[in-house]
């Protein structure tokens, strides 16, 4: 369920994140909601999946994750491409989450 509850707080980081850019500086208020609502529930998750995934491991692919799908969302949606070193750091930090999943005996499995 670890897994589960990390994917949860990760989807829900980056909606938050997501809805950040569109607030306006919290001005508008939907998606100023959006963001409260949806930090919340991935801090809910987050914990919920410290439970069983040591905190090391859970902070660093919900960071990274985070990370590379809201850099997905900036280009695709606000049309702000990374450049190449961009990409090159985003893929090292796909790649240290691939390795923590699949080699790591900390990592909760």
């Amino acid at each position: 369920m670890g897994q589960i509850y990390l994917a949860i707080a990760i989807l829900a980081e980056v909606i938050a994140t997501s809805a950040l850019k569109t607030s306006d500086e919290f001005s508008r208020i939907g998606p100023s909601v959006l963001v409260v609502v949806g930090y919340a529930v991935s801090f809910y998750f987050l914990s919920l999946a410290l439970k069983s995934i040591p905190l090391g491991v859970a902070y660093a692919i919900w960071a990274g994750v985070g990370v590379a799908l809201i850099a997905i969302v900036a280009a695709v949606v606000y049309k702000q491409t990374p450049d190449l070193p961009a990409i090159l750091g985003i893929c090292l930090i796909v790649a240290g989450v691939i390795v923590i999943n699949l080699f790591s005996s900390s990592s909760g499995h």
